[in-house]
């Protein structure tokens, strides 16, 4: 079971926002039955069942071992992943594109080149797992209080400089074999305070 899984499939999608299939991957964090189960989420066996199908037949649950009980066969089953997240490429149509408005003081921009590194890393997880590799990747996560908005102006200066000086210095346009990487700093409200700063 992998901590995260990434759902690019729109079908896969659909299932996996359905309340009771909700309930159903969260309680299969440990594996269950649909007799199991049944009792857990207030359902009918037989309509557990069929959730069961549905979530299986997208690779969002798989089969751990099946049990013979009398002359009935009780299939155990538990969800591929801890968690979730439904990739852009599941409405790839529609999917925030951070080229189209590439403001970058913009809530709306950050949220668009937030969805292209979901879309981004979930596509180098599963070509990972599918080759049973590791992705390389690094990230830094911290909080900052600006006393006022000034203040968090400069912050964004001076880290735009900052950035800026280690891409020139380590950017290699003609480094054969090199490979290149795709840096995303962001810094927004923790939560939302509406005083501005």
């Amino acid at each position: 079971m992998f901590d995260i899984a990434v759902i690019e499939d729109a079908a896969a999608a659909e299932v996996s926002l359905d309340p009771t299939r909700v309930r159903l991957l969260a309680a299969l964090a440990e594996p269950g039955s649909a007799a199991s189960l049944a009792g857990r989420v207030g359902l009918p066996r037989q309509k557990v069942n069929y959730h069961l199908r549905a979530l299986e037949k997208h690779g969002l649950v798989e089969l751990v071992e099946e049990r013979r009980k009398g002359n009935m066969t009780e299939r155990v089953l538990r969800a591929t992943a801890s968690s979730y997240v439904i990739s852009p490429l599941a409405m790839a149509a529609v999917a925030p594109d951070p080229s189209r408005a590439p403001d970058r003081l913009s809530a709306r921009w950050l949220l668009a080149l937030a969805a292209r590194l979901v879309k981004d890393v979930g596509t180098l997880i599963s070509g990972a797992d599918k080759a049973n590799k590791k992705v390389a990747t690094f990230a830094v996560e911290g909080e900052v209080r600006f006393a006022n908005a000034a203040d968090r102006a400069a912050f964004a200066e001076e880290l735009a400089t900052a950035v800026t000086t280690l891409i020139g210095k380590y950017h290699d346009e003609k480094a054969e074999g090199g490979r290149s990487h795709r840096l995303v700093l962001a810094v927004h409200p923790s939560k939302e305070t509406g005083d501005g700063a």
